[in-house]
């Protein structure tokens, strides 16, 4: 049986506004006896807190799995550094979810809150609803954003998706806002819906795939080749097997844009022909 948590409180009867979930991962808490899980150090409003007081737990953490049932959209941190095991959300997440996260899985039924997976490095994000900004991103005053792994977001994203990323890849069901793939250094990036204006500004490498929809490509990018790189293919059929279904089939060949060439001009943007 997986080590459960529900929250006890709710904020619009007097409960916390914000809770950190930091620290609170399957790995960690595996061979941890309930009472000591109960009274792990966590924040709520900023303020110490004991994790039993804000979550009523049950189960064990022995097969490194954690399930949290309801609504943790005001819970952040939730999967923060984790290097292994499983954490299943039944509802939504908060700000933070899988940062620096380096193994493991995260699940969540819901949405997810700014800096999803931001500096993440390894593992697996599986989000069925939509994510905020600086999805795989780079934290203030970082040089680097996700370093590894796969994070599918099946709905929306915001701006700055795959923000400084090094490798790895993110993929987005729908559409995503404004700098996707911004000062991107590697990796993919892939978009089944609308790509938002401003793409690839800064990008020294990487790819970054339209799917579906021509994106309005920055003067510092150029023309290159039509064709169809193998590469899309293969990530798309191994996305598919982690719940990525693109609404529409794969175009035939794409248009290849090179830049950002003011970084440059080794990474790439690739969009449906005609363009």
């Amino acid at each position: 049986m997986p080590l459960v948590l529900s929250p006890a409180t709710d904020p619009d009867t007097g409960g916390p506004l914000a809770v950190s979930l930091a620290g609170i991962t399957p790995d960690r808490l595996a061979g941890l006896a309930l009472d000591t899980v109960k009274r792990l150090a966590i924040t709520a409003d900023e303020r110490p807190a004991e994790l039993g007081e804000l979550f009523s737990i049950s189960g064990d953490a022995a097969d490194s799995m954690l399930e949290c049932r309801g609504d943790f959209s005001r819970v952040h941190f939730v999967g923060a550094g984790m290097a292994a095991g499983t954490i299943r959300v039944t509802g939504s997440v908060g700000r933070h979810a899988a940062e620096g996260m380096t193994g493991g899985r995260l699940e969540a039924a819901g949405d997810a809150g700014d800096w999803l997976a931001a500096e993440m490095s390894g593992g697996e994000v599986m989000i069925s609803g939509s994510a905020g900004d600086n999805l795989a991103a780079a934290l203030p005053g970082s040089d680097h954003g996700l370093r590894g792994g796969m994070v599918v977001v099946r709905g929306d994203a915001g701006c700055l998706a795959g923000q400084r990323m090094r490798r790895g890849i993110v993929a987005v069901g729908g559409s995503c806002g404004p700098a996707a793939a911004f000062e991107m250094r590697a990796g993919t990036v892939l978009v089944a819906g609308c790509v938002g204006p401003h793409p690839g500004l800064g990008m020294r490498r990487g790819s970054l795939v339209a799917l579906t929809a021509q994106p309005a490509i920055p003067a510092t990018f150029h023309r290159g080749r039509t064709w169809l790189p193998p590469f899309i293919g293969l990530h798309v059929a191994a996305l598919r097997r982690s719940g990525f279904r693109p609404a529409s089939p794969l175009p035939a060949r794409f248009r290849q844009w090179h830049g950002d060439t003011v970084a440059g001009g080794r990474g790439e943007i690739l969009a449906p022909e005609p363009f």
